[in-house]
């Protein structure tokens, strides 16, 4: 496993790193804009197993009143991606994954649904 992909250490609960935070404010413009009616930063914590829980990055209601699960990453590892896979088995939301476009591709978000 590549040492460069990992962070040097996690945020606290609720705080946001440099691209959760961009992400937010491209949910709020969607907000404003009424494509989605709500959202909320770590709003919900789901449990997987026994001490297994998952926390997507946001909690979105869309327009059409349906609940979505946002994760927001820039390099997807293999148990992030079962954890989300997993909770989209169980739970009857949307789930998203979104990862930052780089400015030579265009910039912007790819989506990713599971």
């Amino acid at each position: 496993m590549n040492k460069a992909l990992y962070a040097l250490g996690r945020l606290k609960t609720g705080q946001m790193n440099k691209t959760e935070a961009a992400y937010d404010q491209h949910l709020a413009l969607l907000q404003h804009a009424g494509q989605i009616q709500w959202r909320k930063f770590e709003g919900l914590k789901l449990r997987l197993a026994d001490n297994t829980f998952y926390t997507p990055d946001f909690a979105v209601m869309a327009a059409d009143g349906v609940m979505e699960c946002h994760e927001v990453k820039g390099v997807w590892m293999d148990d992030a991606r079962a954890k989300i896979k997993i909770a989209a088995d169980m739970y009857p939301f949307r789930f998203f994954g979104i990862k930052v476009r780089t400015k030579k591709a265009g910039g912007g978000w790819e989506v990713e649904a599971f």
